[in-house]
């Protein structure tokens, strides 16, 4: 029920909130690295956010959640507010990575630091090393959910499927809480979107992404994998980019649309039609870690499935 609850909360004041930003005319307007065409309100994602955090809080208070987490997902709320003026004032790149270097810091205290990093027939164990890399892998998380938020139902179906499959793996009832706020938002941004999420909420799903990613692999290091391989999606088509925009001699600090995602719109795929291929692929990706008993084999194949769709999306549209 309280599930249920949480989805109407969360579908209700995303509706207050479109509303709101349309009257007072508070719309995102179309730029040159834009995958919309028509001025749309933006900040959805607080109605996502604010749902999230009291249904965190509910799962506190009935003991439903182990505090270390709670408290380093309730760290989330920093990068909540600093993004949410970012979205009205476009505050600069010092303040915004300041603000992911100070919850990567509380995050990765709250879950007790990153132990080690297992690479099935030999673990990274200094803790100096596993921390560095823990640090970096939650600001990137941070960005690239932000980078990826860039068509409408995107950032919100991935983040719906990876509380599916954390719910399915892990059976905690934080990744229905999770759903749900999002499932709410979600209703009013798929297909022809009336609002965006933001970056008040791309950023906070990236960081919670991250801490899952972390806190379950402290648990069994090779959770570490299986989230990897869930959120594969993602960080495979980001990371790629960069790397390859890194070797084209581009400015990485530029604007573009070169992900994959967005070159599948340039190819004229609809907005409808390219979050449900990725809905697809999350589904086989899921499909390989649940059934593969070996982690190693698991990641291996996944990388050879993202790598195809990789194929298809430059066989579509080339990464000029």
């Amino acid at each position: 029920m309280i599930y249920f609850i949480l989805f109407l909360f969360s579908f209700l004041l995303t509706y207050l909130i479109k509303n709101y930003y349309i009257k007072h005319a508070l719309l995102d307007e179309v730029n040159e690295r834009s995958s919309h065409t028509v001025p749309t309100p933006h900040g959805g994602g607080i109605a996502l956010s604010l749902t999230w955090f009291i249904g965190l809080y509910y799962l506190y208070e009935t003991s439903q959640i182990e505090p270390s987490l709670f408290y380093a997902l309730l760290t989330g709320i920093i990068i909540s507010i600093v993004s949410f003026f970012d979205d009205i004032y476009e505050l600069s790149a010092k303040v915004r990575l300041l603000a992911q270097a100070i919850v990567a810091i509380l995050g990765l205290y709250f879950i007790g630091g990153f132990s080690s990093i297992d690479f099935l027939y030999f673990s990274i164990e200094n803790e100096i090393l596993t921390n560095i890399f823990a640090f970096f892998l939650i600001v990137w998380f941070i960005n690239l959910y932000n980078f990826l938020d860039g068509i409408n139902g995107y950032a919100g179906s991935e983040t719906v499927f990876l509380s599916l499959a954390g719910f399915i793996l892990f059976a905690s009832p934080v990744f229905l809480v999770l759903g749900a706020a999002t499932l709410g938002f979600l209703v009013w941004n798929f297909g022809k979107a009336k609002i965006f999420m933001g970056d008040v909420g791309s950023t906070l799903l990236g960081y919670n992404v991250a801490i899952f990613t972390l806190y379950y692999a402290n648990q069994e290091s090779t959770n570490f994998w299986v989230w990897i391989i869930l959120f594969g999606v993602f960080w495979f088509d980001a990371t790629l980019t960069l790397f390859r925009r890194f070797k084209n001699g581009e400015k990485l600090s530029q604007a573009h649309k070169k992900h994959a995602y967005q070159r599948l719109t340039q190819a004229g795929y609809s907005h409808s039609e390219v979050v449900i291929a990725s809905i697809f692929l999350n589904i086989l990706l899921f499909v390989i870690v649940y059934y593969l008993p070996n982690i190693l084999f698991s990641f291996l194949i996944s990388l050879i499935v993202l790598y195809i769709s990789i194929q298809y999306v430059d066989s579509k549209k080339g990464f000029d």
